[in-house]
């Protein structure tokens, strides 16, 4: 325990640049004795053990040294989060029992900055579910949000202090950058764009991501890997894009362009992947299939809306696979497949009300809602 405590104490004092003398005119001791604990020559009084922890803003089990038990405990904690799946799920179950979840852990973990963004982040994703979003097409007909419905949410208004604290304080840089990917979201929902465009300022340019500084980084089988992850990557949110331009504007929905421009996007997926297997990426062609046939509806492609439906169906199949392959906790009871009746259309802009009565009229809306049953 000597020599523990002492390296814990010498690698506390230099990570925060103190001094012997600064720490033991802090504790009322004498520089030697702060000399012969590092040295592993002796050891504080227990009585001093809560000053020095506090003096360096960590915990007890933190100066002992305890920390792979505590992560072992926090990295349970997420699992158990994540074991649920809540960004797959169409509906607001299992985001309270999430929220709790990690409000137990931090009582057990005070600002642990793990648990905090995973918090935020569970927190969004119910003001989402519980409160919705709230928008509308302006006289031009872009896009816009009901800033002060949103400013009521209380799950974001919650997730936005707790992002700003780690914005400010997370050692972290992963953990800074998630919380300013939410608040980006957030701010913009809550019309603060100027926070959000300045938050948005402060991440690298597209060119200088992980993804594609990785496949810079490797050769040969290993750079092909990391090329095709991130060729996938990036279809993912280019994907994701190319909906939010059409959504943001009603009047792109006067002529066939949206079906071309998902197609597209779809077919995407198939280039930068020769094998089919898109591993979590079969998500978003999901998506986008529901969303395609709601579109292909509306233009009066009848046929080939019930055809992208089937295709929904097939890549939500080989998500359940990916899922249980992995081997989280929970996930050989996740079945995603039965949830696609209740996710169509995945987009909701425009109005989608007088195609969902339509649809649901012909009597293969009934015999596909049964197959995902199967």
């Amino acid at each position: 325990m000597k020599v523990e405590i002492g390296e814990k104490i010498r690698e506390l004092r230099r990570r925060d640049d103190r001094t012997q003398e600064d720490l033991a005119g802090a504790l009322g001791v004498t520089c030697q004795a702060v000399s012969r604990w590092e040295a592993g020559g002796g050891y504080p009084d227990m009585e001093m053990l809560p000053g020095i922890a506090n003096y360096f803003g960590v915990s007890m089990d933190t100066l002992f040294g305890f920390h792979a038990n505590r992560d072992a405990r926090i990295s349970e904690i997420i699992a158990r989060v994540d074991a649920y799946h809540i960004k797959a799920q169409s509906d607001g179950e299992w985001v309270e029992e999430c929220v709790g979840i990690l409000r137990e852990g931090l009582a057990e973990f005070p600002q642990e900055e793990r648990l905090l963004i995973a918090l935020a982040d569970a927190l969004s994703e119910a003001g989402w579910r519980r409160q919705c979003e709230w928008v509308y097409y302006d006289e031009e007909g872009y896009m816009r949000h009901d800033y002060d419905r949103h400013r009521e949410n209380k799950y974001w208004v919650e997730s936005v202090k707790i992002c700003e604290g780690l914005v400010d304080t997370a050692r972290d840089n992963r953990i800074v950058t998630q919380a300013i990917a939410l608040l980006v979201l957030l701010y913009r929902n809550f019309g603060e764009t100027e926070k959000a465009v300045a938050c948005a300022m402060r991440m690298p340019e597209l060119k200088h991501c992980r993804e594609l500084l990785l496949a810079e980084a490797a050769d040969g089988r290993e750079e092909a890997g990391y090329i095709r992850e991130a060729l996938l990557e990036m279809a993912d949110h280019f994907a994701r894009q190319m909906i939010y331009g059409l959504v943001n504007c009603v009047h792109h929905f006067e002529s066939d362009r949206p079906i071309e421009k998902i197609k597209g996007a779809v077919s995407l997926f198939g280039l930068a992947c020769d094998d089919g297997n898109l591993g979590m990426h079969h998500d978003i062609v999901v998506q986008l299939y529901l969303y395609l046939s709601r579109v292909q509806w509306e233009r009066g492609y009848h046929d080939d809306a019930f055809v992208s439906l089937d295709e929904a169906y097939r890549h939500r199949r080989a998500l359940e696979a990916v899922v249980r392959a992995g081997k989280e906790p929970g996930s050989e009871d996740w079945k995603a497949v039965e949830k696609l009746p209740e996710d169509w259309p995945m987009w909701c802009n425009p109005d989608y009300s007088q195609v969902e009565k339509e649809i649901k009229a012909d009597p293969r809306w009934a015999a596909w809602v049964e197959k995902t049953k199967g």
